[in-house]
């Protein structure tokens, strides 16, 4: 952690501790928009200094916002100021790094505690601009608020990547849905059954012979050096002679101009989205190895190149947490349970899944590979299970409690910087 980001990290937790009731601390609540942004000023001991401030998304909205600060707080008295806000998809990021770069303290507002606190407020659940600005400085005011991490550029692009990456994971996920569920479904369902295998072959049938009719014109011999690049044997003839049997007899319904048009654009986008796809993991990798801490994440069984990527962007400066509970928090791995009347006592904590789903299912694999080929884990994957194997679900469970663990770990040898030691894994007696 840089210099200037352990300063404010002590400065926010200096200000979780001082601010109820504080009545030196000015507090400026903001709710963010696209264009234009709303602030309440307030303390906070509730007085309102200022109900609504608008100020516009740029240098000179800005700086409206900080001369109206400065007059109040020296007209007021007031020796600190708290700058608040609850993020809005990426709107808030010029903002923040503005009052950052000022060095202004700035404070982050969960959007479930601002949707939560806004019926407090006044018993209604009415939502608009001025009253969420209040709302937020109400929070700041008791001390809910977060830290608002302002990251290195280098961890700023590659969590920028890995997002564009989930994007276009997406987009190619579409493009396969619709060719097996859209033309396939209609033109040639027999080749369905045969789709799990060899997909630049399923393409290349798709994309030159989506009609069953074209195939059954073929002799065997063109249909197999239509759709393939070389010969890889038995199982390969087998499968293909076996899906041009089948075009023979097809109850699919007759292709027309633009079913042929279509598959050949849909085949065509998913190949650019799996270009796209590779040339950012090799981006990834390349901001990757940036980092010192990225070969110690690789020395982690189960650990490839992507998990260690998502893990990486997840924690990003390790010395931000104080403990192991606030890092299985931002996976969404601490334990909640609703323990209240008779049953309270008999109550099965679960997870909250209130932290990164991405990070969660990296680990959840990293988990299996690693409690399946890693001598290590699978001792104490095996030691875990011992007496509890006819449980429903138990391998699930322990995976996803290794997955935590390896979170922990991965968060351990980050701080450290030394590789993965088997003696982490130790089981407490």
């Amino acid at each position: 952690m840089n210099d200037r980001e352990i300063i404010r990290l002590e400065q926010f937790r200096q200000l979780k501790k001082e601010i109820r009731g504080s009545g030196e601390h000015l507090i400026i609540g903001i709710d963010v928009a696209k264009q234009k942004h709303n602030a309440f000023l307030g303390t906070a001991t509730g007085k309102t200094l200022l109900k609504r401030l608008v100020f516009e998304n740029n240098k000179e909205g800005f700086e409206k916002l900080l001369m109206h600060v400065e007059s109040i707080s020296a007209s007021n008295g007031h020796k600190k100021v708290a700058f608040g806000l609850e993020p809005t998809a990426n709107y808030h990021k010029p903002l923040a790094e503005f009052l950052i770069n000022k060095k202004h303290d700035l404070v982050l507002v969960s959007g479930v505690a601002v949707k939560r606190n806004r019926e407090l407020l006044d018993g209604r659940w009415d939502k608009n601009d001025m009253k969420d600005s209040a709302n937020v400085a109400d929070l700041i005011s008791q001390g809910k608020c977060l830290f608002y991490e302002y990251p290195t550029h280098v961890l700023r692009d590659l969590r920028g990547l890995l997002s564009l990456k989930k994007k276009f994971k997406k987009i190619e996920h579409g493009f396969r849905v619709r060719i097996r569920n859209h033309l396939l479904a209609q033109f040639f369902p027999e080749l369905d059954r045969y789709y799990g295998h060899s997909e630049s072959e399923n393409l290349a049938i798709v994309r030159w012979c989506l009609s069953p009719s074209k195939i059954a014109e073929m002799k065997y011999e063109d249909f197999f050096q239509l759709v393939t690049t070389r010969d890889r044997g038995f199982r390969q003839h087998q499968r293909l002679k076996a899906i041009w049997d089948s075009a023979h007899c097809s109850i699919g319904c007759s292709t027309g101009i633009a079913a042929e048009f279509e598959a050949e654009v849909l085949v065509e986008a998913l190949k650019r989205a799996r270009e796209t796809i590779g040339s950012i993991n090799e981006k990834v990798r390349e901001i990757c190895i940036l980092f010192p801490e990225y070969k110690y994440l690789l020395s982690i069984p189960g650990f490839g190149p992507v998990v260690s990527a998502i893990v990486l962007a997840a924690i990003g400066d390790p010395f931000r947490f104080e403990s192991g509970n606030q890092v299985l928090k931002t996976a969404g791995w601490d334990l909640n349970a609703n323990r209240s009347g008779k049953r309270s006592d008999s109550v099965t904590p679960v997870i909250s899944k209130r932290g990164k789903a991405d990070l969660r299912y990296g680990l959840y694999q990293a988990a299996l590979v690693a409690s399946t080929k890693n001598k290590h884990f699978t001792s104490w994957f095996i030691e875990k299970l011992r007496g509890r194997e006819k449980e429903k679900g138990i391998k699930t469970k322990m995976r996803v409690k290794l997955a935590a663990k390896l979170l922990v770990i991965a968060w351990t040898l980050m701080k450290k910087k030394e590789p993965f030691n088997p003696e982490l894994l130790k089981i407490k007696k």
